[in-house]
């Protein structure tokens, strides 16, 4: 069954993550967790299907508070054609000179990290989000194929991809193509980018949450409330603590 064939390579994608990329989850986790031990900030990008990634490290049930996820809805489509469709964004996220813009509204600073997602890595606001970053002296870590790049030559006018602009790239050893499962027609369905990227964000959750408190710096943790013990107004203190440090710096 194609459902298995499914479960079968997905398994296989995780699987070489844990075996190949094990160090680079380690480096980036240390970044982060000391970014966020000493006051700054862990900013988390990716558009188009790359926002998931984004959307499930915070603020969700088990992450706590310092990331900051730079949302931007011309790059998150909330219709299939027309006003907000894929296609508008599709066009957005390959013309340069955006990101830059986009990022005006945030205040980077040096000490800060910079984590992108991307399957492919060759879009522009992707790259141009993580070349802005590290002009700015944050460190950027990204996740991309690097299996697309030895099939697809970088479009972005400075000759790079995504993983050339990172001090930390980590593969998500997803095929360019994307599609995992041959059902006998040249395109294959069901993708794996995204999977792939949620495993390596929780990976880095967790590795970050353990190193942080390591540190002596205890996580301000979104909590589920079926967890025994919890007081009422946690989560409540918890989105008030994120506010605190959202507005603790001026863009």
């Amino acid at each position: 069954m194609s459902a298995e064939k499914y479960y079968s390579k997905i398994t296989e994608v995780q699987s070489k993550i844990h075996a190949t990329q094990a160090v680079r989850i380690q480096q980036a986790a240390e970044a982060m967790a000391s970014a966020i031990a000493s006051g700054k900030r862990c900013y988390l990008f990716g558009s188009g299907h790359s926002v998931i990634p984004v959307l499930d490290i915070f603020p969700r049930y088990g992450s706590f508070v310092g990331f900051f996820p730079l949302y931007d809805p011309r790059l998150m489509w909330f219709n299939v054609v027309g006003p907000g469709g894929a296609r508008e964004l599709l066009w957005l996220e390959r013309r340069e000179g955006y990101a830059p813009v986009f990022l005006q509204s945030y205040p980077l600073e040096p000490g800060d990290c910079m984590l992108v997602f991307s399957h492919g890595g060759l879009n522009a606001a992707p790259i141009e989000v993580a070349l802005e970053a590290k002009k700015k002296g944050l460190t950027v870590i990204t996740v991309s194929s690097h299996a697309n790049l030895r099939v697809a030559r970088p479009t972005h006018s400075t000759g790079k991809a995504l993983s050339d602009a990172a001090d930390i790239a980590i593969d998500n050893c997803v095929p360019p193509e994307d599609a995992l499962v041959d059902i006998g027609m040249p395109e294959g369905v069901a993708a794996g980018s995204t999977m792939a990227a949620v495993f390596i964000a929780m990976s880095l959750v967790a590795e970050i949450g353990w190193r942080l408190v390591g540190k002596g710096v205890k996580p301000v943790t979104f909590v589920s409330p079926n967890v025994p013990g919890i007081d009422k107004d946690h989560n409540p203190r918890v989105f008030e603590a994120f506010s605190k440090s959202l507005f603790s710096r001026n863009p």
